[in-house]
Order: structure tokens, then sequence, then C-alpha cells
């Protein structure tokens, strides 16, 4: 599965516990008709899918695909985990699998075991469109695997100080901004806010703001509306073909060739 593919899952819950069982849970061997997706919090299981044995511990996710043979075991003391059996799909409605290994070591995060409260509780007491918050906050802790599994250097949990500068960007993209303005707004210098930025977001301000940029640009040509002209001036960019240069490095197609496309 690619970014684009794992973009456009849709998610439908059957079944959603938060278990903290004894040393003598288990689970017999079944098929699986859903898939299985287990975060183990504490404790020890010994997971055997389709023959082949897994230890898992806490931190752990578990990910058994549909169809698969499937049982398992606590091996020590009390196993706090939350579990979640369901379909995934593409928008177009095919079965599609998700892109973990049976087992991946996330380690304890209190933000997804945040998530795991909010979707166990919106499970349990079952307001109107519970079904419909739950598959929402589900496809959040998917959200957070996939960024920890295939983009561990992704940093969803900012400085504070870069958290600010983000925002900033977002609302004011298409203006002159300039690495020391920057700086100043979270009184720290040039050089020292210039470290922390690419240490938190892995890019330095000027690609990230340049990123910023054009993936406005992008949605703005692909609205049908705008010219190459308009959309450089609204995006911030004063040359227009500095900004032709730059689309074209970036996204394989000229700005022009995307609205003609468009037009078409």
């Amino acid at each position: 599965m690619n970014e684009h593919d794992f973009n456009n899952i849709v998610v439908d819950i059957v079944y959603c516990n938060h278990r903290i069982s004894t040393s003598s849970w288990e689970i017999a061997m079944r098929v699986n008709h859903f898939v299985d997706v287990t975060y183990i919090v504490s404790g020890e299981a010994i997971y055997t899918v389709d023959d082949v044995c897994y230890k898992v511990h806490a931190g752990d996710l578990v990910c058994v695909p549909k169809g698969s043979r499937e049982s398992a075991f606590a091996t020590c003391g009390k196993l706090d985990c939350y579990g979640v059996n369901g379909d995934i799909y593409s928008l177009s409605g095919g079965e599609i699998s998700l892109p973990f290994q049976i087992v991946s070591h996330i380690g304890i995060r209190q933000d997804i075991i945040a998530l795991y409260q909010d979707l166990y509780a919106a499970w349990l007491l079952r307001d109107p469109g519970y079904k419909l918050k739950a598959r929402s906050i589900y496809m959040q802790i998917l959200l957070k695997f996939y960024q920890l599994v295939w983009h561990s250097d992704y940093q969803s949990n900012y400085d504070k100080r870069i958290k600010k500068v983000l925002r900033h960007i977002i609302d004011h993209y298409n203006e002159p901004l300039t690495v020391g303005e920057m700086a100043r707004m979270t009184n720290l210098s040039t050089l020292y806010f210039g470290n922390l930025f690419k240490q938190e977001t892995g890019q330095t301000f000027r690609q990230y703001l340049r990123a910023i940029r054009l993936n406005q640009a992008e949605n703005m040509l692909n609205n049908g509306i705008y010219n190459v002209s308009e959309t450089a001036a609204e995006c911030g960019f004063s040359d227009v073909f500095y900004f032709s240069k730059v689309f074209k490095e970036q996204r394989g197609l000229t700005p022009s060739e995307v609205v003609k496309s468009k037009r078409k």
C-alpha cells in the first residue's frame, strides 16, 4: 500500500474492546472474519498467526489480516490492550490490507492511548452518531500508527514555539516571510531558530514555506479558475518564472500544463 492508497481508506468497526485480563486469558484458534488491530499497553502474550508465533510486549501493535488463522494467550501477569475488529476498504469499495506487519513496535504513546480511551468511551456510550464518531477516532489511531511505522522521522508534537510559527505560515504563506521575522516572533536568535525548525520539521524554514506555497498553488491550479500569474501572486511567489521552474521540479509538470489539462 502506498501513501495515496492509505489516504483513501475507509474503516468499518464491528467490535471494540479495552481488555485487562489475567494470565489465564487466551484466544482459541479461529479464522478471522475481520482485520484485528490490537495495541498492547502492558503485559506479554504469544500470538500465533498462520502457524507463526510472535511474542508481543507493551508498546507493540498487532495487525492480523482478515482470513488469517489466529490464536493468542497471555504469558505473565495482566494483559492490558485495546483491540478493534473491522474491515478496511478503499474509496471504490474494495477490501484492502493495512500497511503493517503482523507485529510492529510503536512504543507506549500517551496520545494513542488517549485516542483509544475516547474510542472505547464512544463505543460504550452509544450516543447519537456514535458509530461515525468511533470510525473517525479509529482513523486517527491508524494515521498515528502509519506515521510512526512508515515516517518515523515525522514529528507531530512540535516544540510550542515551532507550532506557533507553523500556524503563522498557514495564515500568512502568501506574504514575504523571513527567518529573521520568525526568530523574533519566538524570541530566539536567527541561528538557533533555524536549527530548531529543521530539527523539528526535517526541513529548513524556506523549504517548508515553499512546500506550503506549492501545495496551495496546486490546489488553485487544479481548481481550473486561476491562471498561472494569479496563482503565483496569491501563493507568495513574486517571480512567475521562478514559480513555474520550482513547480515543475517538484510536480513534474509546469503550471501551464496543469491549467490546460483542467480546461480540457
